[in-house]
């Protein structure tokens, strides 16, 4: 288990597939990751089946410490020992969540275990232009943007660009001097 002050990271267990699943139904949500597939819940249970075979990915319930609610989830994903990399993502399930810094602790957890853990040297992620909020916290948790997929996403009939940033080994020993 892997702890900050307020969240711990935690690997998926079932109980936690219905409100994933029910996360996977939140319109603003969806919108923040462009998402537009409306998912069953078997496919999401068929989904996590599949995750916990994958040895490329890793994929963790974000809880509260105070109470062990699961809020979120968040995956490390895509991992290339060869070129020592990986892709990530995280949702934090419920608007009351939001704004409380919750995502940039799970975020320092996540990269805790990419750069101590697994030992990789890059982390990877995209963000959408019209997710601030986002954006805020991954470079509050040391991730620098590197480029930008210009108008990548037409949703609720506007463009948003994608924008992709890292945060590299050095970048995250450079930041917890």
């Amino acid at each position: 288990m892997k702890k900050e002050n307020n969240v711990y990271l935690r690997p998926i267990e079932d109980k936690d597939i219905e409100g994933i699943f029910n996360s996977l139904h939140d319109e603003e949500g969806l919108y923040m990751t462009g998402t537009r597939k409306v998912f069953t819940m078997e496919e999401v249970r068929n989904a996590y089946e599949r995750f916990n075979k994958d040895s490329t990915r890793h994929d963790f319930a974000i809880c509260l410490v105070e109470n062990d609610q699961m809020i979120g989830d968040l995956a490390i994903n895509d991992i290339d020992l060869d070129n020592r990399k990986a892709m990530f993502r995280i949702a934090i399930h419920s608007r009351d969540n939001y704004g409380k810094g919750y995502g940039t602790e799970a975020v320092r957890l996540a990269q805790k275990f990419t750069f101590e853990e697994l030992r990789l040297n890059r982390l990877e992620l995209q963000v959408y232009s019209h997710n601030p909020r986002g954006i805020r916290s991954y470079e509050k948790a040391g991730f620098k943007r590197e480029g930008i997929l210009r108008q990548s996403l037409f949703m609720k009939n506007q463009y948003s660009d994608e924008i992709i940033m890292s945060i590299l080994y050095d970048d995250y020993v450079g930041g917890k001097l």
